[in-house]
């Protein structure tokens, strides 16, 4: 069995935004780590010392309005999942992220210019075997009418994901993804944000998504889409959930062979899931990983049938 191994990047690359809550700017910066570290965020700056926390699921602290990382000190890095996700579906497996804000900058609402980032910094091999967590016996959980699932699966990583909003410019959509850099590339990455006005509007009030607008942001009122430019797919929001899935369970450390179903769900349900299937040691094991597999990408789109409040993903995380 030929066996794959683990990745880094060749050099560093820099992008630069504003943060979807202080909007106020941000740089971030991708760059190289040694084998066997996963991603580490490193928080430059703060009471003028650099922090770390390495991006596992026992450094969340939030999950309401984005995923939040941080220690016993408090938070450090918010809305982490959208880079993470660039990592993990670029194959990308050990990097660090300098970033000097609270916030990774939301830039156009999607992982596209993380991707692109990972693009100029270049992916490199390292010496060491890749190793992933392997699924091995189903793992649920259910917040409400939001369900979750763990169950193996022997062809990588499958994301099934369902969404259902009242709103009937979104209504019932799901996508089923079988996640490889090729396809996140392409079906995935540039999936935006989105959310409903009278949302944007309180959050606004309140003082938070001071960064958010139409420029990262795919917002709907009850009639209409309110983004001129239109949507990149028919199934943006769904889409954007699953790019959601890829960045928080990229919190598991290793890249996961296995299925991973949601209905209704969120950072929180995401969260909630990962933690369950970690906390159950007889499911799952790390194990050294084939060369990776061709996969495919199925996609369907309903019509709303159950009602339920949309929130951006800068909003609570209501799904």
């Amino acid at each position: 069995m030929k066996l794959s191994r683990q990745t880094t990047l060749r050099s560093q690359a820099t992008v630069t935004g504003v943060g979807v809550h202080s909007g106020l700017p941000v740089s971030l910066t991708i760059g190289p780590a040694p084998v066997d570290t996963g991603y580490t965020f490193i928080r430059m700056g703060l009471d003028g010392a650099d922090r770390e926390v390495h991006a596992t699921a026992d450094a969340v602290i939030a999950t309401e309005f984005a995923t939040v990382l941080g220690d016993r000190e408090g938070p450090l890095v918010s809305t982490a999942e959208h880079v993470l996700a660039a990592l993990r579906g670029m194959g990308v497996d050990n990097a660090t992220i300098e970033i000097d804000g609270p916030e990774v900058p939301i830039m156009d609402g999607s992982a596209a210019a993380f991707v692109a980032a990972v693009d100029q910094a270049g992916i490199v091999t390292q010496s060491a075997a890749r190793r992933v967590l392997q699924v091995l016996k189903p793992v649920q959980v259910a917040i409400g009418d939001c369900f979750g699932e763990f169950r193996p699966f022997a062809g990588g990583f499958r994301a099934e994901v369902e969404i259902d909003f009242a709103n009937p410019l979104i209504g019932r959509q799901s996508y089923c993804f079988d996640l490889s850099a090729e396809s996140f590339r392409r079906e995935i990455s540039r999936a935006r944000t989105f959310g409903c006005m009278n949302d944007v509007a309180r959050l606004w009030s309140a003082g938070f998504a001071l960064g958010a607008s139409f420029e990262n942001s795919v917002v709907f009122d009850e009639t209409r889409l309110l983004n001129t430019e239109g949507l990149r797919f028919r199934d943006e929001c769904v889409r954007h959930k699953v790019l959601d899935v890829v960045g928080d369970l990229a919190l598991a450390g290793l890249p996961i062979l296995g299925a991973y179903r949601s209905v209704r769900g969120g950072h929180k349900l995401n969260h909630a899931a990962l933690t369950a299937l970690l906390s159950d040691r007889s499911a799952w094991r790390v194990v050294e990983s084939e060369t990776a597999r061709r996969s495919r990408t199925v996609a369907e789109v309903g019509s709303a049938t159950v009602g339920g409040l949309i929130a951006p993903a800068y909003g609570p995380d209501v799904s």
